[in-house]
């Protein structure tokens, strides 16, 4: 009996990949500036690709916003892997890693992961996973060098990043982007040791976020 020999796949062509990624960045750019309800088509426009093109890499919107999502968590874990490859001061390194995801608008990913949105998606949940763990090691490295303050975690340094970094998608005040890194530096300034206060209630994680 002969043996059935396995299906050779073809690898992406190096153009549907680059419209892949053309796709995923004019969704990302548009998302954050009007929201995740922005028509399909508009985004097909700005990509400069047909909405077939669309359509044949993401079968429905939920897809496209998956991959937006994650996108956006594997930028930011780049630049945390950046800030964890540099030497010396840990807490600047945690102050730049900061500063670059705000740039990456990680504040517009919020209005997107909506209650019927897959959560759990093994795509999200891995780009989820490895972006916490990062900026775990970045907090980490900052205080076993005692200059991160003892009673702060992960959860609340992103949920400050989200709120502080960028107005929500859509509301049209962008004009305040140039003070952007100013907040955030104040921010960063209360987390360094030793602490001035007492903060009331106990160090957010990002379970907890997800739960509330």
């Amino acid at each position: 009996m002969q043996t059935a020999l396995p299906v050779q796949r073809k690898a992406p062509r190096a153009d549907a990949l680059r419209n892949r990624e053309r796709i995923v960045t004019a969704a990302r750019e548009m998302f954050t500036e009007f929201g995740p309800d922005v028509p399909l088509d508009d985004i097909a426009r700005r990509a400069g690709v047909g909405n077939a093109t669309v359509y044949r890499n993401f079968p429905d919107r939920e897809a496209l916003v998956r991959e937006v999502v994650c996108s956006v968590l594997d930028r930011t874990s780049e630049a945390a892997e950046l800030a964890l490859a540099t030497t010396g001061d840990a807490f600047g390194a945690l102050e730049r890693f900061v500063h670059a995801s705000a740039d990456e608008r990680i504040s517009a990913l919020c209005p997107m992961v909506q209650s019927a949105f897959d959560q759990y998606h093994p795509d999200l949940v891995a780009s989820r996973e490895r972006i916490e763990q990062l900026v775990e090691r970045l907090m980490d490295r900052a205080r076993t060098a005692g200059q991160l303050r003892a009673d702060v975690s992960v959860g609340d340094l992103m949920v400050a990043v989200a709120q502080l970094s960028r107005p929500p998608a859509g509301t049209g005040c962008l004009t305040l982007d140039g003070f952007v890194h100013r907040t955030l530096q104040l921010f960063l300034d209360g987390l360094r040791a030793p602490a001035p206060s007492v903060l009331p209630g106990t160090a957010l994680t990002m379970e907890d976020l997800r739960q509330a």
